[in-house]
């Protein structure tokens, strides 16, 4: 019985992609509350409660962008051509929340909001086309024919269901973000970001419920994963423990706790990515092409696993180690800038 390279592939992929939407969520989710928190000092404190660690976020997002390349050729063409505007959308926004990042600290006075508006606006719209992204994996990007799936004009990614799933994504980043600042910050400045995580939180639960409904009802393939015996059996437990993550969140912001809200958010982050990977599992490009129709060839998995299998290990060393150093309370004055 030989390894299989394929299946091996898409755990690194699929591991890739959950920590960068974990780690790159809440530094996303920090820019979307800008227009929530309106004083410089406390959107200073925002900013460096990730100024640390923010650039190695988006290791992960590289890392599962060139294993599709190196692992599945046949399917990265196909997302580069189908969603190529959302992905070019995509990295301009991080582009422009990135220069923003570093130039609001340098800038003068008089120039700090028109740098907190390219911040928040860079994070509206990476978050907006990664979830749009999202949304037309979900809703298919090739059909038997070879034409791209359903969408405004043979564009996948302007159907109803992805534009849906990119504001959902602003909900679920923004809730990442605001139950972080909960844990990192103190004080007045924590209350404001407990109030805010409340509603939110409700928002995101919406968000699962509406996604969760919709996708089985447009996809039979999904409704028969899901709702097939003994299917039904197995992944019952998924909707039950978004319910319980919710409430345990909901109690943790009520008794101001700082660390336990960040945490039952990861939990309802996992879970929601848990039941996306269920509804496209084994499909790399749904409905047509799974993991092992679009693989590589085996010379290059087995090459290129070889490298992911050195390199993996030392990016979760440096990112455990760095987090270590820089936790606790951030506080005004504070900084690294």
């Amino acid at each position: 019985m030989g390894i299989d390279l394929p299946l091996i592939w898409a755990v690194i992929i699929l591991f890739a992609v959950m920590m960068y939407v974990v780690m790159d969520g809440f530094d996303l989710g920090i820019g979307l509350l800008f227009p929530f928190i309106r004083e410089r000092g406390d959107r200073d404190v925002m900013v460096n409660t990730v100024a640390p660690v923010w650039d190695g976020n988006e290791t992960w997002l590289v890392l599962g962008g060139a294993g599709l390349l190196a692992a599945f050729p046949v399917a990265y063409s196909i997302v580069l051509e189908a969603l190529s505007v959302p992905i070019v959308m995509m990295l301009v926004g991080l582009i422009f929340r990135g220069v923003a990042f570093e130039f609001r600290f340098k800038a003068p006075a008089a120039a700090r909001p028109r740098w907190d508006l390219a911040f928040w606006g860079g994070s509206v719209v990476a978050a907006l086309a990664q979830g749009v992204v999202l949304g037309s994996f979900l809703n298919g990007l090739a059909a038997p024919d070879g034409h791209a799936g359903p969408g405004l004009g043979g564009l996948p990614w302007l159907a109803p269901f992805p534009l849906f799933t990119g504001l959902g994504l602003l909900v679920g980043y923004g809730l990442l973000g605001v139950t972080w600042l909960v844990m990192k910050t103190e004080g007045r400045l924590q209350e404001r970001f407990v109030a805010i995580a409340r509603p939110l939180a409700w928002a995101f639960l919406a968000v699962i419920v509406v996604i969760s409904v919709w996708t089985p009802l447009a996809h039979p393939r999904i409704a028969q994963r899901w709702f097939s015996y003994p299917n039904v059996f197995w992944f019952a437990p998924v909707p039950l423990l978004v319910g319980v993550a919710l409430w345990q969140l909901q109690a943790a912001l009520r008794r101001g706790s700082g660390v336990a809200p960040f945490l039952w958010t990861l939990l309802l982050v996992f879970l929601g990515y848990s039941g996306l990977g269920i509804s496209l599992w084994p499909f790399v490009v749904p409905p047509t092409l799974t993991i092992w129709d679009a693989a590589g060839p085996p010379q290059s998995l087995g090459f290129t696993l070889v490298g992911a299998l050195l390199i993996i290990p030392m990016i979760l060393v440096y990112t455990g180690w760095s987090y270590w150093v820089f936790r606790g309370k951030v506080r005004a004055g504070e900084g690294y800038h």
